[in-house]
């Protein structure tokens, strides 16, 4: 293997979302170093760190009927039962819940959990606090994403959190994503909630990290019941 490819293999591409962010760094780290050279160095820094935060690598997605995949890097941060924020339309009976953490260090591209059709995208308004919080999937800024499955549907909830200020969205009402496709990222820091069908049984714990693209949250085709989890 050349050295090209091996570092094409290692390092991953950067977001175009993301190009404006690191030029911003780097002019601000130039003159930075033109100032004091100690404060170029650590322009350099951040701006290495604006550049990680933005990648976007390719993820290798199961590809089988009922897998339920993560839709973000992070933490697992709830599991649950818990009513769906309103705009999504799903009632409100209290549904089972995953809710994945995003610091930021992880990648911030968000997947889908499932492949499926959009037929809802549903922006709302919100605050800024901090995306571990209970309380930010009601009061936070976030963006809900409606799935129709042959499994019924589903609700991903990209959230913003305390250091996050925009959420986008690549896609748009009617098309069609097979589980592990792009449709969105949060800038610097959130959440991003999964809202299975009634009886569902996440096969996740809290605490447990996930890939997006991955990571199996649930098996809508077994009857497995509800994993408990240790930590060690």
């Amino acid at each position: 293997m050349s050295v090209a490819a091996s570092i094409r293999q290692t390092l991953s591409p950067i977001h175009p979302e993301g190009y404006l962010f690191v030029a911003l760094f780097a002019v601000a780290a130039l003159l930075l170093g033109w100032l004091w050279t100690p404060l170029g160095w650590i322009g350099w820094i951040l701006t290495a760190w604006c550049a990680y935060f933005f990648r976007d690598p390719q993820r290798v997605t199961p590809a089988r009927d009922g897998l339920v995949v993560s839709p973000a890097d992070g933490r697992i941060d709830t599991v649950g039962t818990f009513v769906p924020p309103v705009e999504l339309g799903l009632g409100n009976t209290p549904l089972p819940r995953v809710s994945v953490f995003m610091n930021v260090f992880d990648c911030h591209v968000n997947r889908a959990p499932i492949s499926g059709r959009i037929v809802k995208i549903a922006y709302r308004a919100g605050l800024f606090l901090s995306a571990d919080l209970d309380k930010a999937s009601e009061d936070n800024e976030r963006n809900g994403i409606v799935f129709e499955t042959p499994y019924g549907r589903f609700g991903t909830v990209q959230i913003a959190g305390l250091v996050a200020r925009r959420i986008v969205m690549f896609r748009k009402e009617g098309e069609s994503l097979a589980a592990g496709e792009r449709f969105g990222l949060i800038r610097f820091g959130s959440r991003v909630d999964v809202y299975f069908p009634e009886g569902a049984q996440p096969l996740v714990g809290v605490g447990q990290r996930a890939i997006a693209g991955e990571t199996v949250l649930a098996d809508l085709s077994s009857q497995e019941p509800q994993r408990t989890v240790r930590v060690q």
